[in-house]
């Protein structure tokens, strides 16, 4: 795969990640460790450079595995992880906590968690009503000073908050939901103000939790361990409405001789030079077949056939409850 840049400070990384969310649950019950960590490693094998875990999941379970699947690679790799949500050392949660000391001893422990000397990327995973932006980057700017992150990122945060936050240190990623059936980010002003500032996207989700893959229809059900059980883009009804969209897909991917997440992935690509997806799995194949995607050429007709039929199809139901979705400024 080819490299791309995140930020003007110098990270680089292969033009598709692996979110390892999935793991250690989200999507159902946890994977096998052993199977996991053996997934996470064919991943590098086959040219993945940036893995991204978070406190959260698990919680903390995923780091762990991460850490212990990347450690024999360390130095082909970039580890992107997340802070933010208030999480007792039980594992049951409190909110959302940026509160500098919490922060400081979050990285502590992940550090330990990950078997590293250095986070790599340091994301806030949400927005802290309560905690000013400023009071955030400047707490990890100095961590990165330490020597115990080396670039900051933002998740899900407002133009607004992007802005605030690069003021105090250079913000070199922002990660937000992005795929052809979530394009807030389009217009909110996200994507222009990382362009205007040098701030590279991860795209989470970019194949829409599973739903552009083309593998689930109006009679898949989903166990109440799946976030999709709740998420009201997933209902029946929404479902059926948003299958339009699949059905685009197909098209452009028959033409390609591709599949339906190939074209998925190649349109978030072709967005944008400084965007990285960062799609999840638990499979070897669906793993390969992601990063086919790479090799999937859009010509700008074809970017303008998928824009034109995708403006004609209203998406239904909230990505996210609408608690979480507000969780973008401070």
């Amino acid at each position: 795969m080819r490299k791309r840049s995140l930020g003007r400070g110098g990270l680089e990384v292969a033009e598709i990640g692996y979110g390892c969310m999935g793991l250690t649950g989200s999507y159902g019950a946890a994977a096998d460790r052993s199977e996991a960590i053996a997934l996470v490693r064919a991943a590098v094998e086959r040219g993945v450079t940036m893995f991204d875990t978070a406190e959260a999941y698990g919680p903390f379970t995923n780091e762990e595995l991460v850490g212990e699947a990347l450690a024999p690679f360390r130095d082909r790799v970039v580890i992107a992880t997340k802070f933010g949500f208030g999480i007792n050392p039980d594992g049951t949660r409190y909110g959302v906590d940026s509160r500098p000391q919490h922060i400081r001893e979050v990285v502590d422990a992940m550090l330990k968690r990950l078997k590293v000397a250095t986070v790599d990327l340091l994301y806030q995973h949400r927005v802290d009503p309560n905690v000013p932006i400023e009071d955030v980057a400047g707490t990890v700017k100095e961590l990165i000073e330490q020597g115990k992150v080396k670039f900051l990122g933002l998740s899900e945060a407002s133009a607004r908050t992007l802005r605030r936050a690069h003021a105090v240190h250079p913000v070199a990623a922002l990660q937000s939901e992005y795929s052809l059936w979530t394009r807030d980010v389009e217009r909110n002003g996200v994507l222009a103000a990382c362009e205007e500032l040098g701030v590279g996207f991860v795209p989470f989700s970019p194949l829409g939790a599973g739903f552009l893959t083309g593998k689930i229809d109006t009679t898949t059900t989903f166990g109440g361990a799946d976030f999709r059980s709740i998420s009201p883009r997933f209902a029946p009804d929404a479902r059926a409405a948003n299958m339009a969209l699949v059905d685009l897909l197909r098209r452009t991917a028959e033409r390609k001789s591709a599949t339906p997440a190939q074209v998925a992935l190649a349109w978030v690509l072709a967005q944008k030079p400084w965007m990285v997806p960062i799609p999840g799995t638990r499979k070897l194949e669906r793993l390969e077949e992601n990063l086919g995607a790479a090799s999937v050429e859009l010509t700008d007709a074809d970017l303008r056939e998928i824009d034109d039929a995708a403006s004609k199809i209203t998406v239904q139901g909230a990505r996210l409850p609408e608690a979480v979705l507000k969780l973008t400024d401070r």
